[in-house]
């Protein structure tokens, strides 16, 4: 019981994390509907569960130095920065090429499959989610003393609790389904590639000034120690 209680704010934590997951879950649910959101959430789980894997059964030495190699940040951020670009233009296309008949715009195919393979990939390519897990592993490791049924109670009650939270955003969502006009699904498409790409950008940048980056950080420590 002291192990779920510890790792419940770790959930709330991670469900609330703004970063672009959180974004296109949102509107997936919204658009798509209950069920596109599930798939795409549960895609976003699979990859968490993997990178907890890779974490639990690696060295420390390795992960510590693969989550701050300045490469797989920049890997990383192209590939979002690419993605986000690539939505931008083919949104605009597709608004453009049903302007006649806005309600072919506002119909989406409901490839659920696709939708659980695009959360995985979106959320695998973020480097910085190993390096939460793996912060998450060495902190309360040791305190749970290495054991792997309290480690696995510890990290269950972590995805669970994630996904009970993730489950409300994707209901809360989709009741604004009824007020998304095609016009406005239009912007709002537009909008989270806008943010994805700008995330591709956050990334790109801490991988071209690792130095700064930690500077940043240190910054931040002295103002919670102050």
């Amino acid at each position: 019981m002291q192990d779920i209680l510890a790792a419940i704010p770790w959930g709330i934590l991670l469900a609330f994390t703004i970063g672009p997951v959180f974004f296109v879950l949102l509107e997936t649910s919204a658009i798509k509907g209950i069920r596109a959101g599930i798939a795409f959430d549960l895609g976003v789980i699979t990859s968490d569960i993997i990178f907890i894997l890779i974490a639990y059964f690696s060295t420390n030495q390795i992960l510590e130095k693969l989550k701050d190699d300045p490469a797989l940040f920049i890997f990383g951020g192209v590939l979002l920065l690419c993605y986000g670009l690539i939505s931008f233009v083919k949104i605009r296309r597709e608004y453009l090429r049903n302007a006649d008949n806005m309600d072919d715009f506002s119909i989406y195919r409901k490839n659920y499959a696709a939708l659980y393979f695009k959360g995985f990939l979106l959320n695998f390519i973020n480097i910085g989610v190993l390096g939460f897990w793996l912060g998450v592993i060495i902190v309360f490791g040791p305190k749970l003393n290495m054991e792997p049924q309290r480690i696995i109670t510890f990290f269950t009650t972590i995805i669970l609790t994630y996904l009970s939270i993730d489950c409300i955003k994707i209901v809360l969502a989709k009741q604004l389904k009824g007020k998304l006009t095609p016009w406005r699904i239009y912007k709002v498409k537009r909008v989270i590639s806008i943010v994805l790409m700008v995330f591709g950008v956050a990334l790109i940048v801490q991988g071209l000034f690792p130095a700064e980056k930690e500077k940043i950080k240190e910054a931040i420590e002295d103002i919670r120690s102050k």
